[in-house]
C-alpha cells in the first residue's frame, strides 16, 4: 500500500528472512511486553497487524519486564481458557496503550480467502458433504475454544486440530491415509472470534501435508480465513491433485442442518 511500517521480530519465533533487505524492524523476547510498546510508539506506530505464527510459550520460564510481569497472571488466567481468549487480553492491552488494531486482510487484500477454488480442481459431492460436516463440528468445537480445523473423511472426523496446529494434525492423518484420494481439511474461525487477529490460515506447507495425507482438498472459509501467497497455493494444489476452496458458512451451515442452502 506504500505505508511506512516497522516490525516487531520475536526472538525464537520469528523467521529472520521475514526483517531481511533493510527493513525497519526490532528483535524482542516475547515476554518483554514494556520494552515492545516503547519501540512501537518511539518508531511513530499508530496501527498494529499482529500476523504470523507464535507458539505458546513456557510460562514457567519466561523472564517478563516490569509491564510484562503486571500482565503476565492475566495472561495466564486467559490461556487456561484457548487461544482465542488469550488473544483477546493481548488486544485489550495493546488497544489500551493507544493502538488501533487491524485485520491482516484490511493491509493485503489478497490475503482473504475469496469465494470459489483456487486452482483447477472442484469438489465433488461427497466432499461437499464432508465440508459441511467439517464446518459444523469446527464451529461446535470453536465454542469451547479447542481449533480451527478438522479433517473428514466420508463423514467421519479423523481428526481435530488442537494445540499441535494444522501441520501436526495432517501429519496424524497420513495414518488413516487409503488406496485413494479422500476426507477434506476443513478450516473456519471460531464462533465469535475476534476476527482481526488469529484467523485460519493456509499456504503452501497446508496444501503439501494435505497432500501428503492423502487427502482428496482443502475447504476454508470465504472472508474468514487467509491464504498466504494465493498463486503459490493454487500452483501447488494443482501440482499435487487436489482441490483449495472458499466456501460461504452460511451455506455450508444449512447444508449440515438438513436445510436447503
Amino acid at each position: 500500500m506504500g505505508r511506512e511500517f516497522f516490525v516487531i521480530a520475536f526472538n525464537g519465533e520469528t523467521a529472520p528472512e521475514t526483517v531481511a533487505g533493510g527493513i525497519a524492524h526490532a528483535w524482542v523476547d516475547l515476554p518483554t511486553v514494556g520494552r515492545t510498546i516503547r519501540l512501537l510508539k518511539d518508531a511513530g506506530v499508530e496501527e498494529l497487524v499482529l500476523i504470523g505464527p507464535v507458539g505458546r510459550p513456557d510460562f514457567s520460564k519466561l523472564k517478563p519486564d516490569w509491564h510484562g510481569a503486571k500482565l503476565l497472571p492475566k495472561i495466564i488466567k486467559a490461556a487456561r481458557k484457548g487461544d482465542d481468549a488469550l488473544m483477546k487480553v493481548v488486544v485489550e492491552e495493546l488497544e489500551q496503550q493507544g493502538f488501533t488494531i487491524l485485520g491482516a486482510e484490511q493491509i493485503l487484500a489478497d490475503l482473504c480467502a475469496p469465494l470459489g477454488v483456487v486452482g483447477a480442481h472442484e469438489p465433488d459431492t461427497v466432499d461437499r458433504a464432508d465440508i459441511a460436516r467439517g464446518m459444523d463440528v469446527v464451529a461446535r468445537l470453536g465454542v469451547m475454544d479447542i481449533g480451527q480445523a478438522v479433517v473428514v473423511r466420508d463423514g467421519y472426523v479423523l481428526a481435530v486440530e488442537a494445540a499441535e496446529g494444522t501441520d501436526a494434525m495432517l501429519h496424524r492423518c497420513g495414518d488413516f491415509r487409503g488406496a485413494e484420494r479422500g476426507g477434506v481439511l476443513v478450516k473456519r474461525p471460531k464462533p465469535g472470534q475476534e476476527r482481526r487477529v488469529d484467523l485460519p490460515t493456509i499456504g503452501v506447507p497446508t496444501v503439501e501435508g494435505a497432500a501428503a495425507a492423502g487427502l482428496k482438498g482443502i475447504a476454508v472459509a470465504a472472508g474468514g480465513a487467509l491464504i498466504a501467497d494465493r498463486e503459490a497455493v493454487a500452483a501447488a494444489a494443482d501440482a499435487a491433485g487436489i482441490f483449495v476452496c472458499g466456501v460461504a458458512l452460511d451455506e455450508y451451515l444449512k447444508a449440515s442442518a438438513g436445510e436447503e442452502p
